[in-house]
């Protein structure tokens, strides 16, 4: 089973990707909750380069208090990432989690069904970046 909603970019700065991601996300009622630069902290703490590579930890609150309701302890699967990252030749790529795929080992229907909700918004996130 796929975990990610991708799509690259083949034209485009990382910046401009990021800044497209974000505009996106929040055209589906995602805020973005954390921001961790990979690259950076790689760089800093053990002293290795790599390409940019950034975690978007993103949430919509009305979707996170849905299944916060439903299976109180999702929180711990909580909020939505999405990776951007430069894959060199190929460009940008941009990496969505499938919210299905990562709720998966929670035997709840309900809390499945607002997971698919959220697939469809982060599909169209991806989409529109």
């Amino acid at each position: 089973m796929a975990y990610t909603i991708d799509r690259t970019f083949e034209n485009g700065s990382f910046s401009d990707i990021v800044k497209r991601a974000t505009k996106a996300l929040s055209e589906e009622g995602f805020g973005v909750l954390t921001e961790i630069d990979v690259r950076a902290t790689l760089k800093s703490k053990l002293g290795i380069d790599t390409p940019d590579y950034l975690i978007l930890g993103a949430c919509n609150p009305n979707m996170a208090h849905k299944a916060m309701t439903i299976e109180p302890r999702v929180g711990a699967m909580l909020p939505c990432n999405v990776v951007i990252r430069d894959v060199k030749d190929a460009g940008i790529e941009v990496n969505a989690i499938d919210p299905l795929a990562s709720m998966a080992a929670i035997d709840n229907a309900e809390l499945k069904s607002v997971a698919s909700d959220v697939r469809e918004m982060m599909e169209k996130v991806v989409e529109n970046i």
